[in-house]
């Protein structure tokens, strides 16, 4: 009589890197992508390497101890919905209180970095903590927890701009409010494919919210956010890469928009848009600095 092999429990490694979702690089990259548009503007196109460096494993660091939070809160409610319930806490895979430490480290590492920033930059990631740690209870009470999400992104922005300049100036808020709007739209979408779990689980998320009105709430976030990347261009007068990818960028947004308001489209949808606006505010990156030279 033949025996069947038990699966093998996963390596705690690899449970450690999903808890940070460090095996999905797409998530940690958009967030990569406001910091490193502030931080290209602001220097014109030229940084200090030890400061993008910086920037960079600051924010894949910070990213991944916002994971960690949020698994941590929502441990409970993730088991109940599809896409979440192999999540390492919901499948206790790992404890809460490897979880717990884990956050903490990255936090920590994330404090280390801050000794390269300005005071006005430090008082920045400071602010930022709360709105990362708390971000998770706003889909319990509140009924656009994507804006809430798109505050803390918003701080990708103000914090690398800071360290460069040590001001915040109108470019600086045009770029904050672009990248917060573009945030809720892209989140938006994310919301999409939960909205039968969340609704069933009385949890609160703008694609709820938006109800039909989803695709077009969306595509104005999206247009929205053109708009105000059309005010960054013209404040610091960026040559016509800039221009040239953000008539691209316009285009795909309106696509997008289009896409998402046919009959039933497809799942796959979703998580193609998502990656889509990875890939397009790295085009807007290539266009801010070549617009920074011409």
């Amino acid at each position: 009589m033949e025996t069947r092999e038990l699966p093998r429990p996963e390596p705690t490694w690899k449970a450690v890197l999903r808890l940070m979702r460090w095996d999905k690089p797409t998530g940690r990259l958009i967030l990569m992508v406001p910091a490193l548009w502030s931080l290209f503007l602001a220097a014109r196109g030229t940084p200090p390497m030890g400061l993008l460096l910086v920037i960079i494993v600051g924010s894949l660091v910070t990213s991944a101890a916002g994971c960690v939070v949020n698994d941590l809160w929502d441990r409970d409610i993730d088991p109940q919905v599809q896409r979440t319930r192999s999540r390492p806490l919901a499948a206790k895979a790992l404890s809460v209180r490897v979880a717990i430490a884990l956050a903490l480290v990255m936090f920590l590492c994330a404090y280390g970095l801050t000794f390269y920033l300005n005071p006005l930059s430090f008082a920045l990631c400071v602010a930022a903590v709360p709105v990362i740690v708390l971000y998770p209870l706003a889909k319990r009470v509140f009924p656009v927890p994507q804006l809430v999400l798109a505050i803390a992104w918003g701080f990708a922005v103000l914090i690398p701009w800071s360290a460069v300049t040590g001001t915040l100036e109108l470019a600086t808020w045009l770029l904050w409010a672009a990248v917060i709007i573009w945030t809720l739209g892209f989140d938006t979408v994310y919301a999409i494919p939960d909205r039968e779990f969340d609704t069933g689980l009385g949890i609160n998320s703008s694609a709820i919210f938006f109800g039909e009105r989803t695709p077009l709430a969306v595509t104005v976030f999206f247009l929205t956010t053109a708009g105000l990347l059309a005010g960054v261009g013209l404040v610091m007068a960026l040559g016509w890469p800039y221009w040239l990818a953000l008539v691209g960028a316009i285009a795909l947004w309106c696509r997008e928009g289009y896409l998402l308001g046919l009959y039933n489209p497809p799942p796959s949808l979703y998580g193609q848009i998502f990656r889509q606006n990875v890939l397009l505010g790295f085009i807007l990156l290539v266009g801010m600095i070549l617009g920074s030279f011409v």
